[in-house]
């Protein structure tokens, strides 16, 4: 098996499951409990807190469910928390679901979002971007990494153009956590990461930030400080605190990237939709009149596992807003997919890979021609 489609998910590490079966097993407590055993749990739980605080340079964590959570966490909480100060959010057109629905959730509240355009490079305008912050703008919302296409905002240029301003800035670190190195001297105020995009448990993330209090957006016992009701799952916490401690970007990536890059630009009807300053472990590449789907089961066939742009969309047969934004030509734009690589890539995986995808590419081709 050759597994590429590590944006959607990957693998758990053995010592991350380990770290996650011992915490289980003997800190099973409540860590809100006031005996001994949820005493245990605690210490557990702080300690893991502490760790990804130092590595993230953030003084602020408080775990959630994953990704989505911490989205709308920043995102809903932020607004409702500093809503006095404006009714004003700022993001762009190709940040993920788990951003987009919260800010239309906030449209329907009465807030106003400007979503700014990208060019062919999935690239936002920062003059345009400055340009936009008004004097009610709380909240800047850009993504580090785009899930789709590589794309790279540069978060701490970012972070200077807002500087003299009062809005807040979030970013959705969830795939360039321990793929890319990150400027820890410039992070922006409200950062997530999910445990399961860098070998660690599905259901896990983190909203992490400095000097800011956003609302909750769940009410119930208080826990984390009242950012997030709900009993913590500390065996989680300490799961997704190895699992940061092991992420560390790889160097191969980049070769594994020219490598591809070379070997698909000898065909003449495929189309790299990545920017050549996209992030190096992920590759989105477009076939010409063919559909993404297809080429997905073709290379399935050769057990070899990728996917057609984002996984959150994938399944939806229409094209990703991601891809609509970047504006390609109409007859590569239902034929993207994307490749992306993890801890567990290998060298012979690329190489199985082109072999595979000549042979897949070999029959859609024979299929077209024929009728034609």
């Amino acid at each position: 098996m050759i597994y590429l489609d590590n944006s959607a998910t990957t693998k758990p590490h053995k010592e991350i499951l380990a770290t996650f079966l011992k915490a289980s097993e003997e800190y099973f407590g409540n860590p809100a409990s006031l005996h001994k055993i949820g005493n245990e749990a605690e210490k557990l739980l702080e300690s893991a807190r502490r760790q990804i605080s130092q590595l993230l340079k953030m003084d602020q964590i408080v775990f959630t469910s994953g990704g989505t959570e911490s989205n709308n966490l920043a995102i809903l909480g932020t607004a409702d928390a500093y809503r006095s100060r404006g009714r004003h959010v700022v993001s762009a057109v190709t940040e993920h679901a788990s951003v987009l629905k919260p800010l239309e959730e906030l449209e329907r509240r009465g807030f106003e979002v400007t979503r700014l355009a990208v060019d062919k490079f999935g690239q936002i305008d920062l003059n345009e971007l400055k340009n936009s912050v008004r004097s009610d703008t709380i909240l800047v919302t850009l993504m580090h990494i785009n899930n789709e296409t590589g794309a790279v905002h540069p978060i701490a240029e970012i972070k200077k153009i807002l500087g003299g301003t009062r809005a807040l800035l979030h970013t959705d670190a969830v795939q360039s956590i321990g793929k890319v190195p990150l400027d820890t001297d410039s992070m922006p105020d409200l950062l997530t990461m999910s445990a399961h995009k860098i070998h660690g448990l599905k259901g896990s993330g983190v909203l992490a930030f400095n000097k800011v209090q956003p609302g909750a957006i769940l009410f119930g016992g208080g826990q984390e400080s009242g950012y997030r009701s709900g009993t913590v799952a500390v065996p989680q916490a300490a799961a997704l605190a190895k699992a940061l401690r092991l992420a560390q970007p790889n160097p191969l990536f980049a070769e594994w990237n020219r490598n591809l890059r070379e070997f698909f630009g000898s065909f003449d009807d495929i189309m790299i939709v990545s920017p050549d300053n996209a992030a190096p472990h992920i590759l989105s590449v477009a076939l010409r009149g063919a559909k993404g789907e297809v080429l997905v089961s073709g290379l399935q066939d050769e057990a070899v596992f990728v996917s057609t742009s984002s996984a959150c969309s994938s399944k939806n047969t229409e094209t990703s807003h991601v891809i609509e934004a970047l504006n390609l030509p109409p007859v590569f734009r239902e034929g993207v997919i994307r490749i992306s690589f993890g801890a567990f890539t290998t060298q012979q995986n690329i190489t199985d890979f082109q072999r595979a995808f000549k042979k897949v590419h070999r029959i859609i081709k024979g299929v077209r021609n024929n009728e034609n």
